[in-house]
């Protein structure tokens, strides 16, 4: 992942960001009072289910769901290409459509999908930022929802067009609702929070996101 082990300022420099508006994001992400409640499914399924989510980097994304109560596993891997597999060589050449992606097991008499939605958008990663999260840019690390049923779908979508009415980010959200299947990733991406927790990158960029977790929906947050 060539881009990670750069600086902060010099990626931010060489992205042609501001490095405190970057920054801030990371720090200080939206109020989770502005968060409107998420939709309901019209019904609770039955037994363990999967939410397929893609927000940047996948070793936060995983990190920070692996701290999420009701979730029994967490894979990091690649969603939405146009390949019939994928490999991280093949997608961060941005030629296969793929992007890092996490598949997530979860209890729903335990944790709903829309909570997850809520957790995803408020303190996973900036939805308002396209193709790209922090120093991480292209297509790869965009922000996308891959429901795995209709009622996943609706809820999706209504909790996207809430968030907009509410207007809880100073910029429209960038997450698109798309289709496509999940291919995990390599055996080192596996998590790789939990496994490298003084990272340079992971200490910057993910384990802020873990910090906010626990302080904006301690009822959610488990060790």
């Amino acid at each position: 992942m060539p881009i990670r082990p750069l600086p902060l300022l010099a990626a931010t420099a060489a992205l042609g960001l501001c490095a405190a508006g970057l920054a801030s994001w990371v720090d200080t992400p939206a109020s989770a009072a502005a968060f409107p409640a998420p939709p309901a499914e019209k019904a609770v399924p039955k037994g363990d289910q999967v939410a397929v989510l893609a927000g940047g980097c996948f070793w936060g994304i995983e990190g920070l769901f692996e701290h999420v109560r009701g979730v029994r596993s967490v894979t990091a891997g690649y969603a939405g290409g146009t390949r019939a597999d994928a490999t991280y060589r093949a997608v961060s050449s941005e030629r296969t459509g793929h992007a890092e992606a996490v598949r997530i097991v979860y209890d729903p008499s335990q944790v709903s999908y829309g909570t997850l939605l809520k957790v995803f958008f408020s303190v996973a990663h900036d939805p308002t930022q396209v193709d790209r999260q922090f120093p991480d840019t292209g297509p790869s690390y965009r922000s996308a929802v891959f429901p795995q049923n209709p009622g996943q779908r609706q809820v999706a979508a209504a909790y996207i067009a809430a968030l907009g009415q509410a207007r809880v980010f100073a910029r429209p959200v960038a997450t698109k609702i798309e289709t496509g299947a999940f291919y995990p990733a390599e055996s080192y991406h596996q998590d790789f929070l939990r496994r490298n927790p003084t990272n340079s990158y992971i200490r910057r960029y993910d384990a802020p996101k873990l910090a906010a977790l626990r302080s904006s929906w301690p009822a959610l947050y488990r060790n």
